[in-house]
């Protein structure tokens, strides 16, 4: 999960206060405690404080109705925070003080003034702001070098994306702890410049005000606005009606805010949100949504207008990278694609002109344009070429180099583009003399949650197996090079790994988890089996019986788990993950990476599974019983033979089939074996059935065909 080096002296963080107990900050409370931090939740008064703690009960309450949380978990979750009544009081000893109330400047400088004199000299201070400027706010603390704005969407507890933004005068060390802190939160991370609007709101507000105009102009009324927006933009909900969600005022206190801040009068909120907001109504949203071509050209080419102008601004400014801008709007905004990609579909040209449209609507009574379209996207459009993406960096220090999936927002899932990205940086790697260790890491929570599953859905549908088994194919190349590779080789496996993802880290030579590292195969209940070597690798690093309770069984391993199997082979805190890759550094290649036996056979998950996964019981397994001498009605044997069931019966056979010849092949010939019968597991009827069922969030039904 991107783990960032910290010194050996410094420890992460663990220790948080949220000052503002409102709906933002008890949200911000709230999911740390969830992810295992302590949390105080300031205020100035004992009844905001109460009130804080009770939108967290309620909420928490909600969860355990949907089954997301049992009682038990909820209890720890809420015993990790601590009311506290006073800025005054916050702990001395807390590591990082998120300041969370009202948007104004002055109350929030006052704020940080009072947390100067209260907290520890390493104590980092942060605002959650959307637009005030970061590094003015900085200047205004006692520790420029240890401030940083956050940007949190609404709610913090649910939506994953968080904007960082540094100021001028931040350390390193404080951005490195921050963006750790927010990945332990499972927050998809964009590190961004101190502009107004930082990167979503920057063309997201415009997009809001746009379509307040097409409204006021007589262009379509808000229905026929929401609905054109729908299917442009693919999303559930229109501007009118997110601001109705929202609420109108807060849309026009952000769109003035940019206008003022930017120098562009077509961001001033238009007339029809300020007489809204001043009457306090909200939007009437009518049922009449049916709308003209003509109106569906004008509304969606002004509304992609803005969008895409705005994203190559801040590209264009240095803001942040077009990756972090679309990441931006899938996570925060949950759009289908961002600006960019969006680009790319309708053609980079087309859309430019659209931007250059917008532009024209921009001009002072001068004539002038206060809003331009950037050379660098003209630059583009120029060249009749789409936007190029890279979802895979590498830096290297001191000899290692660290390979990251930067793709958090699909969890760092495995498609065409990554692999081949992936191919490209591991052979960069390998070609370079100054490199001795490689570290391959993923962006955000995950390590890799496996394969784009859609993608195999597409291809089999249409028939074009051969495509599937290309890519497998690619994969292999590339898990072959780094099996192959003179360098030593590390996986950061810190969050989960499923599947596909789970089979890249078994290839390196080392795999460092922590306490939040999560393990799975699959691949046999979603009507497959594990294809890049996960039917060859567990089995001869942990033994054949071991293979089948993960693979077979699809058993869930939490890290512990995973390190007495072997499938780990370093389990460590946060703070030593750092010491763990220099420890592997120093070790070099492994004499015996492939043991074929666990690590630990006093393990209670070991003893079980090497009995109940025996030879002896095995076809009794695959035929659905349950083998002499167990009790059914046992826990363990139960939650076994349920998984088993809702397996696809060929998949299990398969990938049984190329577990048992790890015990008389080499790795080469085994992994050529698994290759092989990959058209025969995807022409079956099971493996569409298992994969839909997985796109479709709902149970399979298998008919051994």
């Amino acid at each position: 999960m991107n783990i960032l080096r910290f010194a050996n002296n410094m420890q992460p963080i663990q220790r948080v206060a949220i000052v503002g107990a409102g709906n933002m900050g008890s949200g911000i409370a709230q999911k740390s405690a969830q992810e295992e931090f302590d949390v105080q939740m300031v205020d100035r008064e004992q009844q905001w404080v109460d009130r804080g703690q009770g939108i967290i009960k309620d909420f928490l309450s909600e969860a355990v109705e949907r089954r997301i949380f049992n009682q038990s978990q909820v209890d720890e979750i809420t015993s990790r925070i601590t009311g506290v009544i006073g800025v005054e009081n916050t702990a001395e000893n807390t590591d990082l003080v998120i300041e969370a109330v009202f948007e104004d400047f002055d109350v929030k400088t006052a704020v940080f003034k009072t947390l100067d004199e209260a907290c520890g000299d390493h104590t980092i201070l942060a605002s959650n702001t959307s637009s005030l400027s970061v590094n003015e706010l900085a200047k205004a603390t006692g520790r420029p070098d240890k401030f940083v704005g956050l940007h949190f969407f609404y709610h913090p507890a649910k939506n994953r994306l968080v904007e960082v933004i540094p100021a001028k005068t931040t350390s390193q060390d404080t951005i490195d702890r921050v963006v750790q802190y927010c990945k332990m939160l499972g927050k998809v991370v964009i590190v961004c410049g101190d502009r107004p609007g930082f990167v979503v709101n920057r063309f997201f507000v415009p997009w809001l005000n746009e379509a307040c105009l097409l409204e006021q102009e007589g262009v379509a009324n808000a229905a026929q606005i929401d609905a054109i927006a729908g299917k442009a933009f693919r999303i559930g909900l229109g501007p009118f009606g997110l601001m109705n969600l929202t609420g109108p005022p807060i849309a026009l206190h952000s769109t003035d805010y940019l206008a003022e801040q930017l120098a562009v009068p077509r961001y001033d909120g238009a007339t029809n949100l300020r007489e809204l907001v001043g009457a306090n109504n909200m939007w009437e949203i009518s049922e009449a949504t049916d709308y003209s071509e003509e109106q569906y050209q004008l509304v969606s080419r002004r509304l992609f207008g803005v969008v895409f102008g705005v994203a190559a601004q801040i590209v264009d400014e240095g803001v942040c990278s077009m990756e972090d801008v679309d990441r931006g709007a899938k996570v925060g905004l949950r759009w289908a694609k961002g600006p960019f990609e969006m680009m790319n579909k309708i053609g980079v040209q087309q859309s430019h002109e659209m931007a250059v449209d917008y532009q024209k609507l921009c001009l002072d009574d001068a004539g002038n344009s206060t809003w331009q379209v950037s050379e660098f996207f003209a630059k583009q459009a120029s060249s009749n070429a789409p936007w190029d993406f890279s979802y895979v960096d590498t830096s290297i220090t001191d000899g290692v180099a660290t390979i990251t999936i930067n793709r958090p927002e699909a969890m760092n899932a495995l498609n065409e583009t990554v692999i081949k990205q992936l191919g490209q940086a591991v052979n960069a790697v390998n070609a370079n003399t100054a490199v001795h260790t490689m570290v391959l890491d993923g962006a955000g929570k995950a390590f890799v949650a496996g394969a784009d599953v859609k993608f195999f859905v597409d291809k089999i549908r249409s028939n074009s197996i051969g495509d599937i088994v290309e890519f497998t194919s690619n994969g292999h190349e590339v898990l072959n090079a780094i099996e192959n590779s003179n360098k030593t080789t590390v996986a950061l496996t810190t969050g989960l790994a499923l599947g596909g993802g789970l089979e890249l880290a078994l290839c390196c030579d080392y795999r460092i988890g922590t306490r939040r590292t999560q393990f799975r195969f699959p691949e046999t209940s979603i009507g497959i089996y594990p294809g890049l070597g996960g039917s060859q690798r567990p089995a001869r690093i942990s033994g054949i019986p071991l293979a089948r309770w993960a693979v077979l069984g699809g058993n869930f391993m939490n890290s512990q788990i995973a390190y007495d199997i072997g499938l780990l082979t370093h389990l460590v805190d946060l703070s030593e993950v750092d010491g763990a890759v220099t420890q592997c550094s120093t070790s070099g290649k492994p004499a015996d990476k492939y043991p074929g036996k666990p690590r630990n056979d006093a393990s209670p998950v070991v003893k079980f599974a090497s009995d109940f996964y025996s030879d002896n019981n095995l076809s009794v397994l695959l035929s659905g019983g349950c083998p002499a001498g167990y009790d059914v009605a046992e826990k363990t044997i139960s939650r076994q033979l349920k998984n088993l069931k809702y397996t696809a019966p060929i998949a299990l056979s398969m990938a049984s089939e190329l577990i048992d010849i790890t015990s008389n092949t080499t790795l080469s010939e085994g992994l050529d074996s698994e290759l092989s019968k990959l058209t025969d597991i995807f022409s079956t009827r099971d493996a569409l059935e298992g994969l839909s069922a997985l796109i479709e969030g709902r149970r399979p039904t298998y008919n051994n065909n």
